[in-house]
Order: C-alpha cells, then structure tokens, then sequence
C-alpha cells in the first residue's frame, strides 16, 4: 500500500493531492527562506492565524448568498482579505506606536485567532456548518478533497513558485544586505511588501493541506534545515524548496495510506525527520561534524605540545599526549621520540621561535596574529620572510626549516 502511494498508483485524485502538496512544499521552503534570512519568522505565524477570521466571514457570506459554503475558491479569498488586513495592523502598530514588531505581530495573531474561533463557533450553531468540515482548515486534512480543490492547490503551489523564482534575485539581495540592496538601487520595501505577499498567498494555498497552525512549520523549518548543508543564499534556497518538496509528497502519501492521520502533522513530522538527520549528520554544520572537528583539533593540540615537550627534553606526563604520539610514529612507549619525531619536534621548537620574534617585530605585527599555537608558518609567511626571522634570530646552518 505505501509502495502503491510513493509511486502514485492510488488514483488519480490521491496523485494529484501528492503533487500539489509536494508543489506547495517547495514553494514555501523557498518563500520561507527569504523570511528566515531577514529573522521574520514570526510573521509567518501572524499571517496564518490572521487568515482563521476570514474562512468563517467568507462561509458565513456564501451561505447568506444562497451559495456552497465550502468553495475552496471562496474561502481562500476570505482568508486572504482578513490575512492582509492583519499584515496591515502590524505595520500600523510597529510605525504608529511604540510597540517592537514582536508584540505587534504577538496582539495581531491572538485577537485574529480569537475572532476567527469565535466565528467558527457561530458557524457550528447554523445547519449548514455543522457538516461544513472548517476545523479541517486549522491541522489541515485531504479527506474528502474535492478535485477541483486539488487543482487549486497544485496550481496556486506552481503560481506562487513561479514567482518566487521570478523575484529570486531582488528577494536574496535584500534577505542577505538590506543596506547593500537600497544602496544598489532596489525598493527595500516594496520587495519585503512582495515578500510577505507571497507568504500570504502560500498561507492561503496550504490552509487546506497544513492547516493555518501548521504552515509555518512549512515555512521555517525547510530553509532552517538547509542552512546545515550551505553557506550560500542560492544553495538554501535549492536545499529548503527539495526539502519542503520530499516532506510535502512523503507526507502526503503516508497520509493517503493513513487516511485516519491528518496530513498537516505528519507533515511536519516528516519535516522533523529531516532536520533531526541534519542536525546530526550534515558535513559541515552538523552536530557529529562538530565533534569530530574538536576531537582533531584536541588530537593537534596534544601532538603538538607533545612535540615541543621532546623538543626541550621535558618528560611527557599526560597519557593521551603519549598514546597520540605514538600512533603518530613521533614516539615510543617510553616517551624517547623517534628519528621522524626527533625532526618533528626541532621543526616545532624552531617555527614557535619564529613567532615568538614575529610577534615582537612590527613588520610582521598583522601576519602573527593569525598565529593559534597550531597553524604552520608556511601557509602565513613566505620563503623570504621565514629567512628573515631566521637571520634575526641567528639560526645556525643545518637546523631544519
């Protein structure tokens, strides 16, 4: 069963659920990242709990009109209008009050929510919402997704993916220098006011799928998890849209499987998945990575010290310093160094002399500060400048460079 939904063999419905659910993943993996490099995550949240009053006054207007409450079409207009009226209460409470944006965007997301559960609360005591299936709009769920609203939300996913794509460069060089980007000629807030835009509208697309409590897990946690796996804007923005991808089409398969799970949650959960695994295992910024990394450079310290020890004469007392040495050739067990370590340790003595005068000379004052104990002198100085150091030190012929 779980073979037949990851290969899209459970109808033609359940297959274009998945695509529009991996569509809208990457959508808002990318969208995301823009709101995570310029540390606004939260309005992400704001924006979704903004939408909640704008689902019950838009089914409570079809209903009065004589229409389906529950037009997909409706609703998400609905959640639209009331989201932007809560984009601009924040921006009239961060530049009319003294309010930091923070509690701007914290008043906005309770009193909205507060209102759209007070409405759907009402719309519990009518005949037509009692079967209206809106609470599927707060954790999300495609049970009994229509197929039209499956092609809403796969081609409003591809929408908002084309633009996202189109204002791309715009969008990065805002999100990484604001400063540099008004410098250069770029409307700063016009592209935050476009940025925040297309997280209203992934917001609006995904109610049905994720749910307005849940989108901004879709949102946040794909760019936070590719920030393990790149140190460059355009590879977030690559690795957030494939992970908001796979988590969107892992999880809605699962949840086709599972039809009793909702497909919001498990979501997320695979989302979890995903950043648990980065956090732990991603090559440069991962959590393992991170030990191993300090496990060598401990492993260097030791050698080295161990070196300069054998170097002076000294005993070596510390056993791991030993131990390393040992399996580094520079020693025996009874501490005596080796023919290699001999030379090893001549050659650490002679490049912490050097420093030493490169330090107290001011023609190398900037090259001795990259010195940590560790760094070897040939990838600072060149081969004239260490000969210098040797000529001021008065180095006698044969000792080793």
């Amino acid at each position: 069963m779980l073979w037949h939904a990851l290969t899209l063999q459970l109808g033609y419905n359940a297959t274009l659920v998945t695509l529009g659910a991996m569509l809208l993943g990457i959508a808002a993996g990318v969208t995301g990242t823009f709101l995570f490099l310029r540390k606004r995550a939260l309005v992400s949240d704001a924006i979704s709990h903004a939408t909640l009053p704008g689902v019950g006054i838009a089914f409570i207007i079809m209903v009065a009109l004589g229409g389906d409450g529950r037009s997909l079409i409706g609703l998400m207009l609905g959640s639209a209008a009331s989201a932007w009226l809560g984009l601009l209460c924040i921006g009239f409470l961060t530049r009319r009050t003294r309010l930091a944006e923070d509690a701007a965007i914290g008043a906005v997301l309770s009193v909205f929510f507060g209102i759209g559960i007070v409405f759907l609360t009402f719309i519990q005591t009518m005949s037509e919402g009692r079967q209206a299936g809106l609470e599927g709009f707060l954790l999300g769920s495609t049970a009994g997704m229509l197929y039209s609203d499956a092609v809403i939300i796969a081609v409003g996913g591809a929408l908002v993916l084309a633009a996202v794509i189109a204002f791309r460069r715009p969008l990065s060089a805002v999100a990484f220098d604001p400063e540099f980007a008004a410098s250069s000629g770029l409307n700063v807030p016009r592209l935050d006011l476009i940025m925040m835009g297309l997280v209203m509208a992934i917001t609006v697309v995904g109610l049905k799928i994720v749910g307005l409590i849940l989108i901004v897990a879709l949102l946040i946690i794909p760019p936070v998890t590719a920030r393990f796996w790149s140190e460059r804007v355009t590879g977030v923005l690559w690795v957030a849209g494939i992970v908001g991808g796979v988590a969107g089409y892992v999880g809605a398969t699962l949840s086709a499987v599972a039809p009793a799970l909702p497909t919001g949650p498990v979501i997320v959960l695979v989302l979890f998945v995903m950043f648990a695994l980065s956090l732990l295992f991603a090559p440069a910024r991962g959590a393992l990575a991170a030990v191993l990394k300090h496990l060598s450079f401990q492993r260097r310290v030791h050698i080295r010290q161990g070196l300069l020890a054998l170097a002076q004469g000294q005993p070596i007392y510390e056993k791991l310093t030993l131990r390393l040495l040992q399996r580094s050739g520079l020693a025996r067990a009874d501490g005596v160094a080796t023919t290699d370590g001999k030379a090893r340790a001549a050659k650490a003595l002679r490049d912490e002399t050097r420093w030493q005068m490169a330090r107290s000379r001011e023609e190398f004052a900037l090259a001795a500060t990259f010195y940590d104990g560790l760094t070897e002198i040939e990838t600072v100085l060149t081969g004239d400048q260490i000969g210098e150091l040797d000529r001021l030190i008065g180095a006698p012929m044969g000792v080793p460079a």
